[in-house]
Formats: structure tokens, C-alpha cells, sequence
């Protein structure tokens, strides 16, 4: 079986004297799409600092390429290919969206190939081509979605992590994101994406892991855990969850 391109072995992290995981365990495999799924205050967006190098754990460790990345600052990180769609996109509302897609690559020195990959955005997205010159801050909640998308893309990542993609999209926003994860992956990224809607993640997903204050409650082949009759308590943390 193929290693893992990302690990998390038995994470402890802690806001204060408040433990949010318990040895957390998740792996993510080379040319997936793994959604680790949760309601609110389950752990997820905190899995995702973890990560990025924004939040330091207590006790376990965060590998890459079978790397130990665990609590390297976040620009380390990004360096060693991960690439970050945040919450709530995080554009700069005052700049262009041409200017917000060339931040996504600040770490790069290859200008042609820089502009380049900047051609071939703007071709997977025809719709941030059509916004090019507008101030990020204009767009709507799902260009700036794509935006954000894009520039994460720009700095060539090996794994893009995504955190609640779809929140607060219109349904054809919805739609069409999930679309171009899944054209990404395709492309050959690989993507770790928290999401809350756990119909919409799975059925994009390769794999998938509910989280549950903290604790890895469900975890499968996300086909298998679309169909599981558990999914849906495990995941609003109804009494018959595990």
C-alpha cells in the first residue's frame, strides 16, 4: 500500500487547559480526496491549524512526505507543498483578484512558470478570469471561493487542505466547487478537506472521518460511509453515535 503523503498520530491539542483531540490518528493518502467530517465545536478547523503549522499539539505527531512538519511555522509549511483554502476564503479584499492569485505563489521564483500556471487558472476557472481586474472584496461568496481556490493552486502544492469549502454558498456555488475539487484531484492534487456537509463531501471523497468532540467516531471508504446508517448520528452527534 502506498505511505501516506500526510499523518496525524495521536494528536493531543489543548486551547488553554481545554482539550479539544484526543490522539487523533488520520492519514491521507497520494491522489485522494479525504474529508474529515464534524459538526461545530467537533475538533475539525482545529485539525486544520494543526497542519499548517498555526497551532501547536501537545503530543503527537504531523508528518509529510513522511516528513515530521509538526508545529514548523506556516510559511515552512506551505514551502514543503501544502497548499491552504482557509475558512471564509481570507482574500485581500483591496487588491485585485489577478494580485491575490499571484500572493498564492510569493514563495516561487520561476516568473515564466509563475505565469504560466496564472494562464492555466484562469483556464480552469473562467469565471476568476472574468473577475481579473476586480478588487477581491467585490466578488461574490463563490468567486471568492474559486479565488481562493486558485491561489492556493499558484504555489504548486502536493496537497491542498480546504477548510469548510462550501460554507455559506449558494447551491450552484455549491455545485460547481465540488466539480473543480474534483477536477483538481484529478489533475493530480491531493486534497484534505474539512466539511460540515457530510451528503455533499461524500460524494466527492475517496475516504472520510467523522469527528466527534475530539475522537475519530466513523472512518471508511466514503462510498461505504454514505450508505452506513450511523453517518448521520455519528456525525450531529446523535445518541447512537460510536
Amino acid at each position: 500500500m502506498t505511505a501516506p503523503l500526510l499523518s496525524l498520530d495521536g494528536i493531543d491539542t489543548y486551547y488553554g487547559p481545554v482539550q479539544v483531540h484526543f490522539g487523533l490518528t488520520l492519514e491521507v493518502r497520494p491522489g485522494q480526496i479525504v474529508c474529515l467530517l464534524g459538526g461545530n465545536a467537533s475538533g475539525k478547523s482545529t485539525t486544520m491549524k494543526i497542519i499548517l503549522g498555526l497551532l501547536r499539539p501537545r503530543a503527537g505527531l504531523v508528518r509529510f512526505d513522511g516528513q515530521d512538519i509538526t508545529g514548523l511555522p506556516t510559511p515552512q509549511v506551505i514551502r514543503r507543498g501544502i497548499g491552504s483554502v482557509p475558512e471564509a476564503r481570507r482574500l485581500f479584499g483591496a487588491m485585485t483578484v489577478r494580485e491575490n492569485l499571484l500572493m498564492g505563489a510569493y514563495a516561487r521564483s520561476d516568473r515564466a512558470e509563475v505565469l504560466r500556471d496564472l494562464d492555466k487558472m484562469l483556464e480552469l476557472f473562467p469565471r476568476v478570469r472574468q473577475r481579473l481586474t476586480n478588487r477581491a472584496g467585490t466578488l461574490s461568496g463563490g468567486e471568492q471561493q474559486m479565488v481562493a481556490m486558485a491561489r492556493a493552486l499558484m504555489g504548486r502544492p502536493r496537497l491542498i487542505c480546504m477548510d469548510e469549502p462550501t460554507m455559506g454558498l449558494s447551491p450552484l456555488y455549491v455545485d460547481r466547487v465540488l466539480d473543480l475539487i474534483a477536477t483538481v484531484n484529478n489533475e493530480g492534487v491531493t486534497v484534505f478537506m474539512v466539511e460540515q456537509n457530510a451528503s455533499l463531501a461524500l460524494q466527492i471523497a475517496h475516504y472520510a472521518y467523522v469527528l466527534q468532540t475530539g475522537r475519530i467516531a466513523l472512518a471508511g471508504p466514503a462510498s461505504q460511509l454514505a450508505r452506513d446508517p450511523r453517518i448521520q448520528d455519528a456525525y450531529l452527534g446523535g445518541e447512537k453515535a460510536i
